[in-house]
């Protein structure tokens, strides 16, 4: 079951990127859910990530929002499918493979030390809402880099010790200058409920694209799917 904890706050105005995919969401049950990517919905998916992916622009920087806009302490919901907030496996690491030419196990040490840089940046999530934070940590480019990902790699994977949870991307998004492998929000480590030691972060998707509590980053030629996404839910899922 997976738990979304958001406390109370003004309803926010909603944008028509947020409305059109919150009618999405909503149309979901409608679908075959044995079968979310068959039939005229799967089609119409198909050529809408085409369409998003030729006017998605990986040097294009979203704006960061003033200071004053950032959400308060404790109000920026937390959101996991395990019964309860997961905690980091002892001696945890983070697997980097794939189409790479140096795989690496990395502590969250060695991503410490790896160029750090840090947005404030809106969150956008299906359901309508929206929150600001600051994060800080590695980008997946400079990632991708250290580790030599093969051009073939159009895509890159991210699972999680959250029960299982994972995303997939395709790689100009995971590779656009706000995509960041965080590990610190508002100027403070990240917490456990909010995906600690390391979790997804990015300008460029939705919410549920934003893997938390991190085990493995994957450079892959093809897409792997993901949790809500094989349940229906949008792949490409820009904002």
């Amino acid at each position: 079951m997976s738990r979304l904890l958001i406390p109370k706050r003004r309803t926010p105005r909603l944008t028509r990127r947020e409305l059109l995919v919150g009618a999405a969401a909503l149309s979901l049950p409608a679908c075959d859910s044995a079968h979310p990517r068959a039939g005229f919905l799967g089609a119409m998916e198909r050529v809408n990530a085409r369409l998003e992916a030729a006017l998605f622009d990986e040097d294009r920087l979203a704006p960061e929002p003033p200071a004053e806009e950032e959400t308060p302490p404790g109000a920026f919901p937390k959101y996991f499918i395990s019964e309860a907030v997961p905690l980091a496996p002892r001696n945890w690491r983070l697997r980097v493979g794939g189409l790479v030419t140096r795989p690496v196990l990395l502590t969250l040490e060695d991503l410490q030390r790896m160029p750090r840089n840090g947005y404030r940046l809106r969150h956008h999530c299906v359901e309508g809402w929206s929150a600001v934070a600051t994060w800080h940590g590695v980008r997946v480019r400079d990632l991708a880099q250290a580790v030599g990902a093969s051009p073939d790699a159009r895509f890159v994977e991210f699972r999680s010790f959250d029960a299982g949870y994972w995303s997939s991307w395709d790689r100009p998004s995971a590779l656009h200058a706000q995509t960041l492998l965080a590990y610190g929000m508002n100027g403070y480590p990240l917490p456990p409920e909010h995906g600690a030691p390391l979790r997804l972060y990015s300008a460029v998707k939705l919410g549920y694209k934003m893997v938390k509590y991190l085990t493995e980053v994957n450079f892959l030629p093809e897409p792997t799917g993901g949790y809500w996404e094989d349940q229906g839910y949008e792949w490409f899922a820009g904002v």
